[in-house]
C-alpha cells in the first residue's frame, strides 16, 4: 500500500490544504484508494487498525469524502474475513456528510439506521492534518448516540490532528506518517 502511496498519491507541490493551511506536499490518497488493488488493500490494513482498538467496533465511518470509499472498503473486507460483532457478521459502513442534505432525506449520516445508541463506531480517514473535518465527523456521531471507538487515518501528517483528536477523547491511529514520503 506505502508503495502504491508514495508513486501515485504523493507530490512535491505548493497546495492549500482543507484546513486553510498552506503546504510544499500533497497526499492525495484517492488516487490509490480507487484502484482495485488500493481498495482490497487498504480495507485489509484499516480493518486490521480497527479490529487493535480496545473496544471493537460494530461499524466503520467514512468522512465525506476522502473517508466513503475507506468506510466500504473496511465493510467489505470485514463481511469477506466474516468478521463478527454483537450486530452480526462484517462492520457496517456508515458516511458522515459535511452538511446535511438539503432535499430527500435530510440526513447527514447515511447508514446509521439500524444503529443503537451506544453502539462503538470507528471513524476513518484519509489524511488527518488539524483533525477538523474528523473531529466534526466525532460530533456528528457523538449526537445520534454512538461512541466512537477510535480512529483510523491512512496518512498522519504530524501537525497536530493526532494530538486535537486525542484532546477530544479518540484515539488516533494512523497507518502512515509524512515521514514515510519525507524523510525527518
Amino acid at each position: 500500500m506505502l508503495e502504491l502511496l508514495r508513486t501515485r498519491c504523493f507530490a512535491r507541490k505548493k497546495v492549500v490544504l482543507a484546513s486553510g493551511r498552506e503546504s510544499d506536499f500533497f497526499i492525495d490518497c484517492k488516487q490509490a484508494v480507487l484502484l482495485a488493488e488500493g481498495h482490497v488493500l487498504i480495507g485489509e490494513l484499516m480493518l486490521e487498525a480497527a479490529l487493535a482498538l480496545p473496544t471493537h467496533p460494530v461499524a466503520v465511518a467514512g468522512v465525506e469524502l476522502g473517508g466513503c470509499p475507506l468506510a466500504s472498503a473496511v465493510a467489505l473486507v470485514s463481511f469477506q474475513r466474516d468478521v463478527r460483532t454483537e450486530r452480526g457478521v462484517g462492520l457496517d459502513a456508515i458516511y458522515v456528510r459535511k452538511q446535511a442534505k438539503d432535499h430527500g432525506s435530510q440526513r447527514q449520516l447515511e447508514g446509521d439506521v439500524g444503529m443503537q445508541p451506544n453502539d462503538p463506531v470507528v471513524v476513518v480517514e484519509d489524511v488527518v492534518t488539524t483533525g477538523g473535518s474528523t473531529l466534526r465527523a466525532i460530533e456528528r456521531l457523538r449526537e445520534r448516540g454512538l461512541t466512537v471507538a477510535g480512529v483510523v487515518a491512512i496518512v498522519d501528517r504530524l501537525e497536530g490532528g493526532a494530538e486535537n483528536v486525542r484532546a477530544a477523547g479518540v484515539h488516533l491511529t494512523s497507518l502512515f506518517t509524512r515521514h514515510d514520503f519525507i524523510p525527518a
